[in-house]
């Protein structure tokens, strides 16, 4: 191939994208890094501790039970109609991410997203099996021996291990755990169960073992349109240029040279990106803001006898010496509208009745004289039990005086879950009705719970003819 049919292209020029360089993050220490471990410690001890938690009578605390359609949440058990809870959560989640990241920048990004956590988690394994940052490198550039295949085969087993256990846990969520184990151990699990569990393993081993910051950089979207909600009084991390440059190596200990900042350049910050890129050249959008640079930065200026901040959160306007303002209006109207959505949803789940009844009238005639005399219309009753136990409903009457069921207080039981029909038949005489259509109201009330009670409007209809 020829460039306008006389010079042959640059080898570069051969290859559209460059070639992805391998990166081997430092391990660094200070407030910043305890942060990220507190935060893994907690995120993945909830996710694989909670499956393991039952509650009440033995039920998994927290299991999404897709065939039996219900999702028991700790006291609780939601069904599909339930689902507005679900719109509610991902509402709030993302007005949460808006408010958050709209103050801090991408604190989601750097201490909580799974991609973060799990490759944190990848990273400690791979160091504890390989070495430091230099031990790695000089094991990747090393002829393969019985040493470096002991070193590399042990790391991608416990990754292995790690993610299998992850998948595992993952379908837990979905499949009584302790129901799984078993199966698992015996090998009897069912298509789905082995379908999600080795996809999800799969995916944890690729994600946190070999992309990693590739996921960040390239295929994660919020990494594409963060700036929208950033300004210039959002926290970012940034690197003070006016006090780091002109940058220049110097020896510890040693006054500072009157013509260089404070910056060494000693690239540490660089070493201990995850994603290998220099803060020091500005905000960008790889920037996971994980702080990692902040305490690699700030040992340095310690042992250089400087002021920590060389790079630090803070934000463009301060940077500019406009003073630091992060409570703005956007911060609270985020925060009001979150509140107020967290409060109702907590009050509706706190108030809500779990048990739903549907009245309907018999279609076949809408009223009838019964046997004794009375005038008599017929409903049927569908209740729902959505609690997570079995009760026993009792069936009253309130809104048309002398009026009665037929039996009196008719009682229906309901398991847990279970949908049932059943008929009712409500009974007056004709001195007690004073209208063709009397509003009344079918009471349905579990036994062993009174608060457990929901109200049904219903017609109660006569004959026309009683009433010219």
């Amino acid at each position: 191939m020829s460039d306008n049919g006389n010079k042959p292209l640059r080898p570069e020029q051969d290859s559209l994208y460059a070639r992805c360089e391998d990166i081997y993050p430092r391990e660094v220490h200070g407030i910043f890094a305890s942060w990220r471990v507190a935060m893994v410690a907690l995120t993945l001890g909830l996710y694989y501790i909670l499956p393991w938690i039952n509650w009440g009578e033995g039920r998994q605390a927290l299991l999404f039970d897709l065939p039996n359609r219900k999702f028991n949440i700790f006291m609780m058990t939601l069904w599909p109609q339930d689902l507005i809870y679900l719109s509610a959560l991902l509402v709030i989640s993302a007005l949460a991410l808006f408010l958050f990241t709209s103050v801090g920048g991408r604190l989601w990004c750097g201490y909580t997203c799974p991609q973060t956590v799990w490759t944190e988690v990848f990273l400690w394994i791979e160091r504890k099996v390989e070495g430091s940052r230099s031990e790695q490198m000089k094991l990747n550039k090393s002829p393969w021996n019985a040493g470096k295949i002991l070193k590399k085969g042990g790391k991608h087993l416990i990754w292995l291990a790690f993610s299998l256990w992850t998948g595992f846990t993952f379908v837990s969520y979905f499949s009584p755990i302790r129901e799984l184990g078993v199966a698992f151990i015996n090998w009897d699990l069912g298509p789905w169960e082995t379908f999600w569990i080795f996809f999800y393993a799969f995916a944890t081993y690729g994600n946190a073992g070999w992309l990693r910051e590739q996921v960040c950089i390239y295929m994660c979207p919020y990494a594409r349109f963060q700036g929208v909600m950033f300004d210039d009084n959002t926290l970012i991390i940034s690197y003070d240029e006016g006090r780091g440059d002109p940058r220049g190596s110097r020896k510890r200990g040693k006054d500072k040279p009157p013509d260089k900042g404070d910056c060494i350049d000693c690239s540490l910050c660089v070493q201990a990106c995850p994603t290998g890129i220099d803060i020091r050249d500005g905000l960008q959008y790889q920037c996971i803001a994980c702080a990692a640079c902040i305490d690699a930065c700030d040992d340095v200026m310690d042992k250089m006898d400087y002021d920590k901040g060389l790079i630090r959160y803070t934000t463009l306007n301060e940077v500019k010496g406009k003073g630091l303002h992060i409570f703005r209006p956007r911060v609270f109207v985020y925060s009001a509208i979150l509140i107020g959505l967290v409060v109702a949803m907590l009050w509706s789940l706190a108030t809500r009745i779990p048990v739903s009844v549907d009245i309907t009238r018999d279609r076949n005639i809408l009223y009838r004289e019964a046997p004794n005399g009375k005038l008599e219309n017929v409903y049927k009753l569908r209740i729902m039990n959505q609690d997570n136990k079995a009760h026993t409903f009792v069936i009253s009457l309130e809104g048309l005086p002398g009026a009665s069921l037929d039996p009196d207080e008719k009682e229906t039981h309901v398991k847990s879950g279970e949908i049932v029909d059943t008929l009712v038949r409500v009974q007056a005489n004709e001195k007690d009705i004073k209208t063709r259509s009397t509003r009344i109201t079918l009471r349905v009330t579990a036994t062993d719970d009174k608060k457990m009670a929901v109200d049904e409007n219903a017609s109660f209809i006569a004959p026309a003819d009683w009433f010219q």
